[in-house]
């Protein structure tokens, strides 16, 4: 596909061939392909699926200029590595296409890949889980460690603070975090999946959900209480 800035916008939206583009015909085909990814631009995600679904592969660029930022965040959240996070999410994209006319709509079309993303991730860290030996936070979660003797605290550090800041910390707390209960959490805070939803897509009972959700937040409450106090 020749890229966009193959072609040159003229004072007055009149448009000009640039290199690979000279031709009369290269011409023609370079405005007719700039004028249609301007459309693409313009349309909701919706529009750009039903494009795709047809074999527009520059609707389907566009999908994906709008929301790699996001998918990518979305396999970091869960991996906590970036060169996992960009084989994962670029697989995802894979997947994405081939899977696209499995697409009806039912969601967004974000919610979508963001599912085919943590589903590829739970399957990374399964394999990785097979590889090595229950860490000892896990171990202290089967058993009931001290961290389940902890008080609930309740943290609302948003005020006085920069939300960069805040989203710094967040993230370092959550990195503390072993593979099972950042993914759990991740899940039902950022992806508001039902306990029962969770249960299937990571492959265990409701009750282990429940059990890795409740060490999660008191963990994460424990890591984060000093904000509390900073706004105070």
């Amino acid at each position: 596909m020749l890229p966009v800035n193959e072609i040159r916008e003229l004072p007055g939206g009149s448009l000009r061939p640039k290199e690979g583009c000279s031709s009369l015909n290269n011409y023609r085909q370079c405005v007719v392909q700039t004028m249609s990814e301007k459309a693409h631009s313009l349309s909701d995600d919706r529009a750009l699926v039903r494009a795709a679904q047809g074999g527009d592969m520059a609707a389907f660029e566009e999908l994906v200029a709008r929301h790699r930022d996001k998918i990518y965040a979305r396999a970091y959240s869960i991996m906590r590595n970036e060169e996992e996070a960009i084989d994962l999410s670029q697989e995802a994209w894979v997947k994405g296409w081939q899977r696209l006319k499995q697409f009806h709509g039912e969601s967004s079309f974000s919610t979508w890949l963001s599912r085919i993303t943590i589903n590829l991730c739970l399957d990374q860290l399964r394999r990785l889980k097979r590889q090595q030996a229950m860490s000892i936070e896990e171990l202290d979660e089967e058993s009931g460690g001290v961290e389940r003797q902890m008080p609930v605290l309740t943290v609302n550090p948003t005020e006085g603070l920069e939300r960069a800041e805040l989203r710094k910390r967040i993230d370092a707390a959550l990195g503390k975090l072993s593979h099972e209960h950042r993914t759990v959490l991740v899940l039902h805070e950022f992806e508001e999946m039902e306990y029962k939803e969770i249960a299937k897509t990571m492959g265990c009972s409701i009750g282990t959900v429940m059990s890795r959700l409740f060490y999660a937040r008191r963990k994460m409450a424990a890591l984060l209480a000093d904000l509390k106090k900073a706004v105070e």
